[in-house]
């Protein structure tokens, strides 16, 4: 059957993800497996790593980027904003405290889901808000699993350490302190999609004085479980 969609450049730039889709492959093995001119393989491979579509491995062997992860997660975001209300409001509920989900687009972290505190002190963050990925625990939970050159990228300028992130990734959940405006703490845990990857966070967030300087102790378990019942609802909705 003629998969040709009329528009070479794109047929052969879908060539060779189609190729990677095995593993990590050569240069010479891409051009075996898509019957593409080398030169012409060598410049759409190296396009694709420009865009993030493809990367290289500690061999040099091309495989598939980080990108098409992001751009596969971003698909399922109205699964987990159509999930995220009874789950963000119990979650407002068992802490007393605003409840967000963030995913990370570029540089930002935006807000797509809240439940706020309906009285008293509280952290407002309205939906579409955008925040910083080098500061708070959501940002640590966002950047805690990313693969190591995205890692290192993300802490450049950033507020916490990588022995943070590693202590995120040992305990399930990041927390902080004053990090990202000084007298607010939160809490924040993964969400992850079907591929089990994490795609968004889900947090708390309020005065340091009701959270109180160790926010993890108090709301962890609650936050965690949150962050489950998303990951649980997603998948579900995948089947």
């Amino acid at each position: 059957m003629d998969n040709s969609s009329g528009v070479g450049v794109i047929d052969k730039a879908a060539h060779v993800l189609d190729a990677l889709e095995a593993g990590p492959t050569t240069l010479a093995q891409l051009v075996a497996a898509t019957g593409l001119a080398r030169p012409t393989v060598h410049r759409l491979a190296l396009a694709l790593v420009h865009h993030r579509l493809v990367s290289r491995d500690i061999q040099g062997r091309f495989v598939l980027g980080s990108r098409l992860v992001e751009l596969a997660s971003a698909a399922g975001e109205d699964r987990l904003i159509a999930s995220a209300g009874p789950v963000l409001m119990q979650l407002r509920d068992a802490t007393g405290e605003s409840a967000q989900i963030f995913r990370r687009q570029g540089d930002w972290r935006v807000c797509v889901a809240s439940a706020e505190r309906p009285i008293g002190l509280r952290d407002t963050i309205p939906v579409g808000t955008q925040l910083s990925m080098k500061a708070g625990s959501a940002a640590q939970v966002l950047l805690a699993w990313e693969d190591h050159d995205r890692l290192l990228e993300g802490l450049q300028s950033a507020r916490f350490t990588p022995t943070v992130l590693a202590g995120v990734r040992r305990r399930g959940w990041g927390q902080s302190l004053g990090e990202r405006e000084p007298g607010v703490a939160s809490v924040s845990a993964p969400v992850r999609g079907p591929s089990g990857r994490v795609i968004a966070a889900v947090s708390i967030s309020g005065p340091i004085e009701r959270l109180t300087r160790q926010p993890g102790r108090l709301h962890a378990e609650v936050v965690c479980n949150a962050g489950r019942i998303l990951t649980e609802a997603l998948r579900k909705n995948n089947d």
